[in-house]
């Protein structure tokens, strides 16, 4: 059997600001754990990962739902705003597209 903390995801990156790599496990524990080495801190983050599932366990608290292999719809509701929303459907008309089309375009431009 798979470990419970296999069912949620875990994230190392570089930090510029930080200069060092940046551990978290969104969903599950806030803050992270950092250092120099990328292997060390991803291993320093099971470990966390490991002792929040413990603690929620001893404390009979339910665990968040699971953030690996997690499927999604490829839709969201997003509120904008009345004027937000006036000006993408705008543009979006101008350029000949659908307000959700032009809205998803402009999107995965920054992901």
């Amino acid at each position: 059997m798979k470990k419970l903390a296999d069912r949620y995801l875990k994230i190392v990156e570089w930090s510029e600001d930080d200069q060092c790599y940046i551990g978290r496990c969104p969903g599950l524990m806030h803050g992270g754990v950092h250092g120099d080495d990328e292997t060390s801190v991803y291993q320093e983050l099971c470990q966390a990962v490991d002792e929040w599932i413990a603690i929620h366990q001893e404390d009979r608290l339910p665990l968040p739902e699971a953030t690996a292999a997690k499927k999604f719809s490829g839709e969201f509701f997003l509120k904008v705003g009345q004027d937000l929303h006036q000006k993408l459907a705008v543009r979006a008309l101008q350029h000949g597209e659908s307000l959700n089309n032009y809205c998803a375009k402009l999107l995965s431009q920054y992901s």
